[in-house]
Parts: C-alpha cells; sequence; structure tokens
C-alpha cells in the first residue's frame, strides 16, 4: 500500500517541494519512519542505501528544526564520507528553505574558510563528516550545545571506517533531550551500542532491502582473462551506456581511467588519494552524463548516491560480501531497473561462489554474453571524453640529452655561486666565523 507524505504527517508546504520534483509517493522506509520521527521519537531505522532515507530524515529535521544562532546550529546531521555529506545538504537544502532554515555542510580534504565564513553567518542544520566537525569544535568555530535534533546517517560505514568515538564524542556535546534518528544497513554490533547509549527508547523500522519488482536488477558473473578485461569493459558501456567500475586499489582505479580514456571512453577516477576538488569534478562530469563511466575504489564510493546509473561492474571482485552489496546498490535504487556485471578471473572462482553465496546472489559463473545486455547503443562514448593534458613537443634525436649548461627541460642553467671559502681558511672555522658575525 503506498502512501502520500501528507497521509503520514508531513506538512503540506514541504510535501510540495518534494511534489515539484515528482515525489508523490513515500518508499517503505519513509512510510515507516516518518509518523514517529516528525512526532518527536528516537527512531532507529534499518535500511540499505538507496531506499529514500535521506528524504525520510530531511523532512523530519525540516519540520522540527529550530532556529539557530551563529555558530550554534540546532541540527545535525552526521556523514561519514565527504560524497555523502554533500549530498544531503543538497536533499534537505530545499526542504529547510521552505521554513526559511540555513544548511551548511562541513567536511575534511578542503580549506576552512568557507565553512567558518557559513557557520559565522549562522546554521540552523549542519551536515557534516565526524573528524572536520571535531577539528570546527576545537577551533571554537561551532558550538553544539543547542543541537535538538541528530541524525547518524550509514552509521555502519562510520564503525567500518573507525569514526564511532568522534561520533561519541560529538554526541555527548548536545543537548541530553535531543531527538536522534539513525539510519544504518545494519543494527548490530557497534551500531547497537551506540543506539544503546545515546537513543531513548527508540522505535526500529526495517525496510526490507530495496524494494524492486523481481528482474529490474540483474546479475551476470563472467570468466575473464585478466588481459580481457579492458576491452570486455569497454563493451559493456557501450552497450549499457552509464557505468560505474569498482578496483580495489587506488594505483587500480588511475590505471584503469587511464586506459578507458585512452580506448576513448570517457572515464572519471574517484578514491581518496585525490584533492577534494578533483573529486568534485569526477562526480559531477559522471553524474551530469559528460563522462559515461565512474571508476571508483569502496571506500570513496560510500554515500555516493546517483540515481540512473545503468550498470555496476565488479572490475576487481571484493574480498568483503558487504562489499559486494554497497557496490552493487549503486544501480537499480529507487525501483529503477540496473545490471550488475562481476568479472572473475578463474584463480577468484571458488572466492567469489561463497561470497555469492553469502549476500544471496543467484548466479553462476559463466563465459561473457553481452547479447544479454542488449544491442549497441548509437552513442559516442568518447563524446564525454576529458581534454588530454598538452603533450609535450617531439625531441629530436640529437636533442634528446641536454648540453652540459642546459637544464633537462633544455632552459639554461643558473650560473654557480663563487665559493664562499678562502684558501687556507678550513671549512668548520670559516662557518664558526659566520656564525658569530665575521
Amino acid at each position: 500500500m503506498q502512501f502520500s507524505f501528507t497521509d503520514l504527517g508531513v506538512p503540506a508546504d514541504l510535501a510540495a517541494v518534494l511534489s515539484r520534483r515528482g515525489i508523490d509517493a513515500a518508499f517503505p522506509i519513509q512510510a515507516a519512519t516518518l509518523p514517529d520521527a516528525l512526532a518527536g521519537r528516537d527512531v532507529a531505522g534499518k535500511a540499505p542505501t538507496g531506499s529514500g532515507k535521506t528524504i525520510a530524515f530531511g523532512l523530519a529535521v525540516a519540520a522540527r528544526v529550530a532556529a539557530g544562532k551563529p555558530g550554534r546550529p540546532t541540527a545535525l546531521i552526521l556523514a561519514p564520507t565527504r560524497e555523502l555529506a554533500d549530498q544531503i545538504s543538497r536533499e534537505v537544502e530545499p526542504l529547510a528553505a521552505a521554513r526559511g532554515r540555513r544548511v551548511a555542510v562541513a567536511y575534511g580534504g578542503v580549506g576552512y574558510g568557507a565553512q567558518t565564513s557559513a557557520l559565522r553567518r549562522g546554521v540552523d542544520v549542519l551536515v557534516a563528516c565526524p573528524g572536520r566537525l571535531e577539528d570546527l569544535i576545537q577551533r571554537r568555530d561551532v558550538d553544539l550545545s543547542d543541537v535538538g535534533i541528530v541524525v547518524l546517517d550509514e552509521a555502519d560505514r562510520m564503525a567500518d571506517m573507525g569514526f564511532l568515538p568522534v561520533v561519541r564524542r560529538l554526541l555527548d556535546q548536545v543537548r541530553p533531550d535531543r531527538q536522534t534518528l539513525l539510519f544504518s544497513a545494519t543494527l548490530d554490533g557497534e551500531v547497537e551500542k551506540v543506539a544503546r547509549d545515546y537513543q531513548h527508547d527508540p522505535v526500529r523500522h526495517e525496510a526490507a532491502a530495496e524494494a524492486r519488482s523481481v528482474g529490474e536488477v540483474v546479475t551476470h558473473v563472467w570468466r575473464v582473462k585478466q588481459e580481457d578485461r579492458i576491452d570486455l569493459l569497454v563493451d559493456v558501456v557501450l552497450r549499457t551506456g552509464s557505468v560505474i567500475a569498482f578496483c580495489r586499489t587506488r594505483h587500480g582505479v588511475d590505471r584503469l581511467a587511464k586506459k578507458l580514456n585512452a580506448a576513448g571512453v570517457g572515464a572519471a577516477n574517484l578514491h581518496g588519494g585525490r584533492a577534494q576538488n578533483q573529486r568534485d569534478r569526477a562526480l559531477h562530469a559522471f553524474t551530469t552524463g559528460r563522462l559515461p563511466v565512474l571508476v571508483a575504489t569502496d571506500v570513496a564510493a560510500r554515500g555516493i548516491h546517483v540515481d540512473q546509473v545503468a550498470c555496476v561492474v565488479h572490475f576487481d571482485p571484493p574480498a568483503d560480501p558487504a562489499d559486494w552489496v554497497h557496490r552493487s546498490g549503486r544501480t537499480g535504487r529507487a525501483g529503477e531497473p540496473g545490471i550488475v556485471v562481476g568479472f572473475v578471473p578463474k584463480q577468484d572462482e571458488h572466492a567469489v561462489r561463497k561470497l555469492l553465496g553469502k549476500v544471496g546472489v543467484d548466479a553462476q559463473i559463466t563465459a561473457p554474453d553481452l547479447d544479454l545486455l542488449g544491442a549497441v547503443r548509437p552513442v559516442r562514448v568518447d563524446a564525454g571524453r576529458p581534454p588530454a593534458e598538452p603533450a609535450a613537443e617531439p625531441v629530436p634525436a640529437e636533442a634528446s640529452k641536454p648540453r652540459r649548461d642546459q637544464r633537462p627541460d633544455g632552459q639554461p642553467k643558473r650560473p654557480k655561486r663563487p665559493s664562499q671559502h678562502r684558501p687556507g681558511t678550513p671549512r668548520h672555522k670559516r662557518r664558526r666565523r659566520s656564525r658569530a658575525g665575521v
């Protein structure tokens, strides 16, 4: 049974914001959690990514948040990654604006200037990563003592990334009578301890793993030789049009993106070793459709919520079953169809079979069959290829070795400074005289 947002108690002005975006019916996690969240109760929601939980807690925050003072927000949303924090802020901002409330985001990897300026101007809802928020508190740029609503999003990811000790320190600084909304793919282990220690009589809700009709997300697991993976990935892109490809390491991500671009397929690379502005540009190029492929590591892709990703490719099969689930959850989001393709080298077949059994994926490892992905699309996959770096001018063979009076780039060397050593004076004595001012 589907519910409208007004049926669930969402104020009409906030429901209208969603309606203008074509969102009229609530997803299961929204229908389950919104009545309690809007009533001010603590909620522990078990829901995977792509289930619509951001709108669920965003509506509750926008409906209940009070006006804040400069540097003293009244609502706090904690997220494990920069990308997720940025996407949450964009999702919540129009809802908060409908109530005249301001939203700011704070995460590491960038300078403090813009973030501290926003805090000084006054922020009602602060979306932040735990580490950067603790830094801002130590710098006295923000005070959490007025926070009356706290959201912990993807708490299981924060546990995996070692952030829960920081989260606990932050929760110790907010109002003791706050409302706490916790969302996680799992509600056990360290996440359960946080819920027990920091929530007051929470109502637990669980959404089924991504409500989809049968066959909306199809999984293919293919036996592939290492040397054939690039060509096969290009063929997958030609047939699906929009692909996130996962590699285990940063070096693997960079190498794959470089090879795809060399093959005429525009690809952006995303991993924790890149500067924040580089990550932002890579994600923007993919989400806007300028580049058809995003190559990413597991950690960097946490919290990336991009609708209409046609296909996820496990270019390197993950070792952790949870990573298979999180990777695959990038496609088929919110009821949209999707395709998952796993590339499996022969030596990894046994491990991948065990992994598939643990995550409940009923797929056999077979030879690649591109016909299962449909026909080649009539698009130029190199249309969005990023501009190449200016190529260096060819160097004639006879000039490849610089002369003695040239640097390796061909420019003249600077003349050496004349030695200050005076004949007959030991160097160690000259240095002592120099320090004495002689």
